[in-house]
């Protein structure tokens, strides 16, 4: 009798250990995510520059920087909004730093183009780092300060950095539009000039990640 309570003690232990191993891997591929919100013109290209890049988990269009709760795009466009097109990016920290993404940031952008980005004009379409707590501004701060001591640009940066207040996602049609509709986007791409100019500003170090 003895020897059948042992055995189906055994049989339980050995049914339960698969169950615990899920459990513990499944808690050890748990990390916190952390988020950052670019300003770089068009929302649909920021997506697109920051898909590629290792770390980054999601990425969502929207607005931010103004006064109007949840406005509409065309609210946003049509000016008086005092928002921005943004790109909210959540990425694992443990897979890629703040600094990284901010790299990738200015080598996305116009960064001496005060009126707007490319054939986009406008304030909703001006570039901005929208940060969140005192290490992103010191990061932001630190990287647009390295980037004006490099002597690559003979302008002044107009890119500001500023406080995140509120973030509002832009509507279902817009979110993931570069891989929605590939063939619109790559028209207004090529009509934009983006590119063209990107890598007049930066040479080899243009979009990195991104097929060119």
């Amino acid at each position: 009798m003895m020897h059948a309570h042992l055995a189906r003690a055994a049989r339980m232990a050995l049914l339960a250990l698969p169950l615990a191993l899920v459990a513990g891997g499944a808690a050890g591929q748990d990390t916190e995510t952390e988020t950052a919100v670019f300003a770089g013109g068009c929302f649909w290209c920021v997506e697109a520059a920051f898909d590629p890049i290792d770390g980054v988990v999601d990425h969502t269009a929207g607005f931010a920087g103004g006064h109007v709760e949840n406005p509409s795009y065309d609210e946003v466009t049509g000016g008086g909004t005092g928002h921005k097109e943004v790109v909210r990016v959540t990425y694992d920290p443990e897979t890629v730093t703040y600094e990284r993404l901010l790299y990738v940031f200015w080598r996305n952008v116009d960064p001496l183009d005060d009126g707007g980005q490319f054939c986009d004009r406008g304030p909703s379409y001006e570039t901005a780092i929208f940060v969140d707590g005192p290490d992103q501004r010191a990061a932001a701060e630190a990287s647009k300060r390295a980037l004006a001591e490099s002597g690559r640009f003979d302008q002044p940066i107009v890119t500001p950095i500023t406080d995140l207040d509120q973030f509002y996602p832009a509507e279902a049609y817009h979110q993931d539009y570069f891989q929605e509709k590939p063939f619109r986007y790559k028209f207004y791409t090529q009509g934009c000039g983006r590119y063209e100019r990107l890598d007049a500003l930066w040479g080899e170090e243009a979009r990195p990640g991104q097929d060119k």
